[in-house]
């Protein structure tokens, strides 16, 4: 009798309110072999993460979003909860200022393409949490 299958791809929770963009980068990190949740606003997230925070390896949101958390505030307090996800932040409007990010986390300047996200997952992220897409 064979193992079930275990899928060992790590997650990444991708926010954003525009379904277009969420959809763009969740195929962006799914190609180099995470499995994503996605989430709408800042408190979605913080509701999905509740629940999944332990398979989660990834955080990559939008600044601007609906509800009572923007990206930037997102950010912090995964920080501060859930300290062993990494954080990316991108805006095509607002740059982070001082204080905005936490400690680590990475911002990317939209538009972006998938090289850049790549690019910047192999620096924030640590070995033991990459997908083998990106060890190279």
């Amino acid at each position: 009798m064979s193992e079930p299958h275990v899928d060992a791809r790590p997650y990444a929770l991708v926010v954003d309110d525009d379904d277009i963009l969420r959809m763009d980068v969740a195929e962006i990190l799914e190609g180099v072999c995470f499995r994503t949740l996605e989430a709408s606003s800042g408190d979605e997230a913080l509701f999905v993460l509740e629940d999944r925070h332990l398979d989660v390896s990834l955080l990559f949101s939008d600044v601007e979003m609906p509800g009572n958390r923007n990206g930037f505030a997102l950010a912090r307090e995964v920080a501060v909860k859930w300290p062993y996800i990494s954080i990316v932040i991108a805006s095509g409007r607002l740059k982070p200022g001082d204080g905005d990010l936490p400690a680590g986390a990475r911002f990317i300047a939209k538009p972006f393409s998938a090289e850049t996200v790549r690019d910047h997952l192999r620096e924030v992220m640590p070995d033991a949490h990459k997908p083998d897409a990106l060890l190279d």
